[in-house]
């Protein structure tokens, strides 16, 4: 049910496309809510959807910090969003011996950004055949992202994403550096801008990782003004009660109105 990466890279639908979904998969009830509404309003407005929920959150400040509700469980409730949707769906793993694993349940392979230049994790989801989207890290330029892709074509896997989620800014804050689109898109792959994720503001005191969502459509349409492939936005019906990265999540009531400026947007710039 994957959209071909040719129509990814090259937006035949004419709109962008949209990786949306809660930070991690807190149970089935709570996804299948959100991956319905995100049905219904991206089937209106003819925007294809990867559903994105995490199945499990390695990469966490404190040890008494949400990681998931078991790696099974929350891949059964990927499965079942993409066999009752027919959607495809994308999740992150955080080691090559999690590839083939997820592989079983979802569509779409996500790197996480501090992970991206893991040889054996690129290699071992290129492997699998599925769709790899690699974020880029934090610490890169957009430049350096051709050696991630390399690695998975090289390995016989055309199927790749790359995504933006910002760069380092300090100790406490990330900055979108928006020349990266283009360059990144030279690689001949479909870019995604990572909208919420941009907007962290890591390494608090506290342990948890701070945001500025106010700023999400100021990012969102800097990023498809630019000719953003995709966005990736984080959703939940009240992010304050997220068990993870609430502090940057779109509330999910928000998400219709943003898209259908959104997709104005993306029209009107095409035609420039």
């Amino acid at each position: 049910m994957l959209p071909t990466i040719e129509k990814l890279k090259y937006t035949d639908q004419n709109n962008f496309f949209l990786m949306a979904g809660p930070c991690a998969i807190e149970g089935e009830k709570m996804a299948m809510e959100i991956a319905e509404q995100i049905v219904e309003i991206s089937n209106r407005l003819k925007i294809p959807f990867i559903f994105k929920g995490s199945y499990r959150k390695a990469n966490r400040s404190r040890l008494d910090s949400f990681t998931g509700i078991g790696d099974e469980k929350a891949l059964k409730i990927l499965r079942k969003i993409n066999e009752t949707f027919a959607i495809p769906t994308v999740t992150d793993i955080h080691s090559a011996a999690e590839a083939p694993m997820a592989a079983e349940y979802v569509d779409v392979l996500q790197i996480p950004a501090f992970l991206c230049r893991q040889t054996d994790i690129l290699v071992t989801a290129a492997q699998t055949g599925k769709v790899v989207n690699i974020k880029k890290g934090q610490f890169l330029s957009a430049a350096a992202m051709q050696f991630a892709v390399n690695k998975v074509k090289e390995s016989g896997n055309d199927n790749v994403i790359l995504t933006e989620r910002g760069t380092t800014f300090g100790y406490q804050d990330l900055v979108v550096d928006y020349r990266g689109i283009p360059e990144m898109q030279k690689m001949e792959v479909p870019v995604v801008l990572d909208i919420t994720h941009s907007l962290q503001q890591p390494n608090q005191v506290s342990g948890v990782t701070g945001g500025q969502p106010e700023l999400i459509e100021t990012i969102a349409r800097a990023g498809i003004a630019v000719g953003a492939d995709g966005i990736f936005i984080e959703t939940h019906p009240n992010p304050a009660e997220a068990k993870s990265d609430g502090a940057n999540m779109l509330k999910l009531d928000q998400l219709e109105p943003l898209l259908e400026n959104l997709s104005e947007l993306y029209k009107f710039a095409q035609k420039l």
